[in-house]
């Protein structure tokens, strides 16, 4: 398909935005190693997000943007970077070293760039079908060589008259979904509240940085470095990600809404699905909304694809396991505390008129075993799961991810000029995946995320509203 999508977007300003300081308080070098949790995510595409925001009349000229706008996010920013050093610095991989590691320098910042678009805030900021690649002029570039990777850049831009947006590209070795949506709500409350280098954050939004508590089996992070690192074949050490290519033509993108009763709806028809024999076992399954919501989309994506019948699915998903560890973590540990989970169910059983349970049925058995896994993990245990990770292609016809979830509260990051009117997980264009948040009215419901060839996002959209409405 012709793209229709046309925009004209102006650079402002290029700069660095560094952690403040004064010459009373110089800042010192910060190093810290990577978790094994890190290691098995760090070297994956960069994750990238938009975070839209609608402004009112007096708030959206350029007098407004350029004084008062513009330089509180600047500055709530180095504020906001002094409580996460870590995040300003680098991942480096120096030769003769055994493994990557973070580092912070004084003279390390974040990559900054503004700039202004005459293209449709409105457009852009919707939940209707458009061009996936309208956003990625609003996501930056992030810095990365064989040795060094900078951790995160932001993008700035202003929609004259309507509003503006955070665009972000940072590395999943440093972030999980937890520790992404803690920083922001950081650098939003700073900037709202009008916080100086004085003020301390709430203990929920302070990181805690220390890797000493986190205990590693025994040769878990190496493993995974050896096994999950799909380096370049000119330098097998090289912190460059391989290349995610997929056809951008006529590939397109579009949120959608589960609502609390359409979540109802679902859990009443996965448990009548059961006969008497089952129904035992449906009272113990692990009817999230979660597992409701992902197991409804899968089933709806496989069929809008038209998959053949005698293939396999694959799907994965990272569970959350600070609170799961013995000892578990601290809530605001800082950096990555998920372990990825992946599951294969036949076409055939989903295409099935009890497709949606079967796959529900999968994903709870697979989110039941976490608690054991995670407690057990070791180098033995984790090979059968690597050899799932690396195998992927082979056995399955198509892999849908899901990215985030909706106990993060995205919707609350609010810098003082409003909640976001949209939020959008730019980087799942790459790949078959979802992006789940929580709804933005905060009712119960979902909004999701995702992006297909055109002709299968059409069949999607007929297939979600008349299953849920017909249910």
């Amino acid at each position: 398909m012709a793209t229709s999508y046309n925009y004209s977007l102006k650079m402002l300003e290029m700069c660095r935005v560094t952690p403040f300081t004064n010459s009373s308080t110089p800042l010192d070098e910060l190093s810290l190693p990577l978790t094994y949790f890190d290691m098995f995510w760090a070297n994956i595409f960069p994750i990238e997000r938009i975070f839209f925001y609608q402004l009112g009349q007096d708030e959206s000229t350029h007098t407004f943007f350029n004084s008062v706008l513009l330089p509180k996010l600047k500055h709530s920013l180095s504020l906001t970077l002094t409580h996460f050093l870590p995040i300003a610095g680098h991942i480096i991989w120096p030769v003769g070293t055994e493994k990557p590691s973070f580092l912070y320098t004084p003279s390390d910042g974040v990559s900054f760039i503004v700039s202004e678009s005459n293209s449709d805030f409105n457009r852009l900021s919707q939940n209707e079908m458009q061009e996936a690649i309208a956003l990625h002029p609003y996501v930056p570039e992030l810095p990365v060589s064989d040795s060094k990777a900078a951790i995160i850049a932001f993008q700035i831009t202003f929609f004259p008259d309507q509003g503006y947006s955070i665009g972000m590209r940072f590395q999943h070795a440093m972030f999980d979904g937890k520790s992404i949506a803690m920083f922001m709500k950081s650098w939003a409350h700073i900037c709202k509240h009008n916080y100086d280098e004085t003020t301390l954050l709430p203990v929920e939004l302070t990181p805690v940085f220390d890797r000493t508590i986190v205990d590693e089996p025994q040769g878990l992070g190496m493993f995974y470095l050896k096994n999950m690192f799909s380096s370049s074949d000119s330098n097998p050490r090289s912190l460059k990600p391989p290349q995610v290519i997929r056809d951008m033509e006529n590939l397109v993108r579009a949120n959608y809404e589960l609502s609390r009763q359409d979540i109802t709806n679902l859990r009443q028809k996965i448990v009548s699905q059961q006969n008497q024999k089952e129904e035992e076992d449906s009272k113990r399954m692990h009817l999230s909304s979660f597992v409701l919501s992902y197991a409804y989309l899968i089933v709806t994506i496989v069929k809008a694809k038209h998959l053949e019948r005698k293939g396999k699915v694959g799907f994965g998903f990272s569970a959350e396991c600070r609170s799961r560890l013995n000892p578990p973590l601290p809530t605001n540990y800082f950096g990555n505390c998920v372990v990825g989970s992946l599951g294969f169910v036949d076409t055939e059983t989903i295409l099935d008129k009890n497709g949606t349970a079967s796959v529900a049925n999968e994903l709870s058995e697979m989110i039941k075993g976490l608690e054991t896994r995670v407690k057990n993990m070791s180098v033995e245990r984790e090979i059968e799961n690597i050899l799932k990770w690396k195998n992927i292609e082979e056995v399955a016809d198509v892999v849908i991810g899901v990215a985030g979830s909706p106990r993060f509260d995205i919707y609350g990051t609010d810098f003082g000029w409003g909640k976001p009117k949209k939020t959008q997980v730019v980087s799942i264009d790459r790949n078959v995946s979802i992006s789940m948040a929580e709804n933005r009215d905060s009712n119960g419901g979902l909004e999701i995320g995702l992006a297909l060839k055109k002709s299968e996002m059409e069949m999607f959209a007929f297939l979600f509203a008349n299953g849920l409405k017909y249910m």
